[in-house]
């Protein structure tokens, strides 16, 4: 399994590296088989565009990079915008033969190029009739749809079995869809006009599925599995967890991205069991015993996973008594004793070190609340894990000491409600484990993270800044910062006095600042996706328990699986 994943992960390098080479833009990477543009995901405009992650060849993936490279070249993504209808299939029909067209004008000094699209369509044809697809209506309806348009752009011929299948479908067809499918030929070097017969061909083919679906609801789906057609809209919209909702902040922009403080009077850094209760302590503690004990988490394999990730062979001493490398000059005399004997040789020798400080900070803010439980679990699993690892772990929290603004708003109120004052809140910094705390010793301070009545609201940005100026006076290679949270900064008074996005635009600020001074900032998105703000990012599910799910999710945030 170790040995597919470095295959797959190579294979997606090489895609990336061909489509930068190919389109001059360096901010294409992959996550999980799913191809990024920076922190957009790039459209899958075609189901014979669609990787299957583990299964797919190199073949499938350079078919992948020449596609969207010709994407690039050939079609105005503006004028598309303008012409891609509203209606969902129709929309999916339109993408799909805006893409065949692009792979159609592929030039023909490129004949590697001509022949990875090819190759790759035909695989997908070859693939989609052995999975069964075309035994339904719907199937043989859009597969007919595909061969048809495919062959008329390419002027490649179909493989006469593929013919002898779908003459009776282009049979019925052609009447409504002849003069369409004569005009994209035709206009196929032009957007604008090859637009003008899509859409009779997505109207038309729209309708068609309209009346299966309502016909039988259930051939909707052609088939689950890799060769699906996607038509079920609705449910694959469902299944995709939300992004978090960003835009630009008037009053950031008017200050030259200056970032505002009204008052710093109120602020805060506080040890998070200071302010919990010895008892009630002991109490959370002995709760969030049970709750591991729950789990069955193997926190020794976890473990052996986090230092193959963080660890870097450092060299320690020498290994003597080798049968190669440097002569040891100690053993010479036994060489001249005993000719024969070959180990004479010392080389150098490597440990794995995990020279690495890994910061968690978590926001407390009240949504956060149904979460707590979990999270300090989650927390103390890798906290032991990290250390057995030989990571230095710190966990760090940040909300306001108030509702609405405290003491600072009253302040600002006073003071006759001053334009644009920048963040207006009581900021209140909790300290769960220092870096160089050891686990057992933060055992109960991190049991304070069940005090949920201490989560109020979240100024995210300021947080993160603080989390980067502690990982920066450390004296480790590599610094990492791991924010979990549940959504956009989110303060009541900041954003009333200010604009709605006047906090997002800080955090995006600091994210940017921060990473280039060389500190790997990812964030953990508890059903959500935060990847507007960090271009590594992950989606976890914490509504019901802690699944090991979310621990290989993690491991793979850190080898960089997920966008970059």
């Amino acid at each position: 399994m170790q040995q597919r994943s470095r295959h797959q992960q190579q294979l997606e390098e090489l895609c990336v590296a061909m489509l930068r080479a190919a389109t001059g833009l360096a901010q294409w990477h992959f996550e999980g088989g799913r191809l990024y543009d920076g922190q957009r995901p790039v459209p899958a405009y075609a189901p014979h565009l669609r990787i299957n992650p583990g299964v797919d060849a190199l073949p499938a993936y350079r078919a992948l990079a020449d596609s969207l490279a010709l994407r690039l070249r050939f079609s105005d993504p503006v004028l598309h915008q303008g012409l891609v209808p509203a209606d969902p299939i129709e929309r999916w029909i339109f993408e799909w033969l805006e893409q065949l067209r692009v792979e159609s004008l592929a030039p023909e000094d490129l004949p590697g190029v001509r022949d990875n699209l090819e190759q790759r369509y035909r695989a997908w044809s070859a693939e989609f009739l052995g999975s069964g697809s075309t035994e339904t209506s719907l199937g043989i309806l859009m597969f007919a749809l595909s061969q048809i348009v495919w062959s008329r752009l390419t002027s490649l011929e179909l493989p006469r079995p593929v013919q002898d299948l779908l003459e009776p479908t282009r049979a019925a067809l052609a009447p409504a869809l002849g003069s369409a499918l004569a005009g994209i030929r035709r206009c196929r070097h032009d957007q604008a006009q090859f637009a003008i017969h899509a859409m009779d061909i997505a109207r038309d083919i729209a309708q068609r599925v309209q009346s299966e679906y309502e016909d039988e609801p259930s051939s909707s789906t052609v088939r689950p599995g890799a060769f699906g057609l996607w038509l079920d809209f609705e449910q694959e919209e469902s299944e995709s967890a939300a992004v978090v909702q960003t835009g630009e902040s008037a009053v950031f922009e008017a200050s030259r991205r200056h970032y505002r403080i009204f008052t710093k009077r109120y602020d805060e850094e506080r040890y998070a069991p200071d302010l919990v209760r010895e008892a009630l302590l002991h109490e959370y503690r002995q709760r969030l015993d049970r709750r591991i004990a729950q789990q069955g988490i193997n926190v020794q394999r976890l473990s052996s996973s986090l230092r193959a990730i963080l660890a870097q062979p450092q060299r320690d001493g020498w290994r003597f008594g080798q049968e190669e490398g440097v002569i040891d000059g100690r053993r010479l005399a036994q060489l001249v004793s005993s000719p024969a004997e070959r180990r004479v040789f010392r080389q150098d020798q490597y440990l794995p070190v995990a020279d690495t400080t890994l910061g968690f900070l978590i926001d407390c803010s009240g949504s956060m609340k149904p979460y707590a439980e979990l999270l300090a679990v989650m927390m103390d699993v890798l906290m032991r894990a990290l250390e057995q690892a030989g990571v230095a772990t710190e966990i760090l929290g940040f909300t306001t000491s108030a509702w609405n603004g405290g003491r600072a708003r009253q302040d600002w109120v006073s003071q006759g409600r001053p334009a644009a004052p920048g963040r207006l809140n009581e900021l209140r910094r909790l300290v769960f484990k220092e870096a160089q705390t050891p686990w057992r010793r933060a055992r109960y301070p991190l049991a304070a993270l069940l005090k949920t009545d201490l989560f109020r609201e979240g100024i995210d940005g300021e947080a993160v800044e603080w989390a980067c100026q502690r990982l920066l006076g450390r004296n480790e290679t590599r610094r990492i910062l791991v924010v979990i949270s549940d959504g956009c900064p989110m303060d009541s008074a900041t954003n009333q006095a200010n604009d709605a996005f006047y906090l997002d635009n800080h955090l995006k600020a600091v994210i940017g600042g921060y990473g280039r001074q060389g500190i790997d900032i990812i964030g953990v998105g508890v059903g959500l996706d935060m990847s507007p703000y960090y271009s590594r990012s992950v989606v976890v599910d914490l509504s019901e328990r802690l699944e090991n799910q979310v621990f290989e999710e993690f491991l793979e945030l850190l080898k960089g699986r997920h966008r970059r």
